[in-house]
Order: structure tokens, then sequence, then C-alpha cells
């Protein structure tokens, strides 16, 4: 009972404290947080996430045929069944290696 009340009492003093007329401003501080903080913030990621792609290489991998990746034990259900759903011919490589050698 001890503890019981003392965590309801704690329930109410935190319950009391985000209803009191003392903290009107947090919708006016929450405001200028997403002004200056988040919005920059999001401006920077995409720069750097378009920068990054401005300098990374397009360049297919070599092909190693490693056995025990691109297993095939039964056909995909769909196309020709030897390609993955999201098969991308120029960054995926089939278990015999790339469909082509250029885009």
């Amino acid at each position: 009972p001890v503890q019981m009340s003392a965590a309801l009492a704690a329930r109410r003093v935190f319950a009391a404290a985000s209803h009191s007329s003392k903290e009107g401003g947090q919708p006016k501080t929450w405001k200028m947080l997403t002004i200056v903080l988040a919005i920059p913030g999001v401006g920077v990621c995409m720069a750097n996430a378009y920068m990054k792609a401005r300098a990374h290489s397009h360049e297919q991998l070599e092909f190693v045929p490693y056995h025990h990746l691109r297993i095939r034990t039964k056909k995909f259900p769909w196309g020709d069944g030897n390609h993955t759903l999201f098969h991308n011919s120029h960054t995926n490589p089939l278990p015999d290696g790339y469909e082509s050698s250029h885009h």
C-alpha cells in the first residue's frame, strides 16, 4: 500500500505539471525549435545525400562467383524465375554473373 500510494502521488504530480499554467509557452518553444533546428537539419541532410550521390562511382563491381551467394533452390514465382523481385541488372548479378557489361 505504501509503494502504491507513492506511485499514485508521483503520477498525480506529473499529471498536474503537464497542465500547469506556468508552461504556457511550450507550443511557441516547439515552433521555434522546428524553425531553427529541424528545417535546417533536414536541409543539411538533403545536401549531404545529394553530394554523396554525385561523388558515388557507378562502376560495376567485379563479379566473384562465391558458391554460398545467389543460391537458387527453386525458381522465383515471377518472370523467368531467376531474377529477384526488385532486380537491378546493373547492381545485382545473377548466379552466373552480370547480365551485361555496360549501362
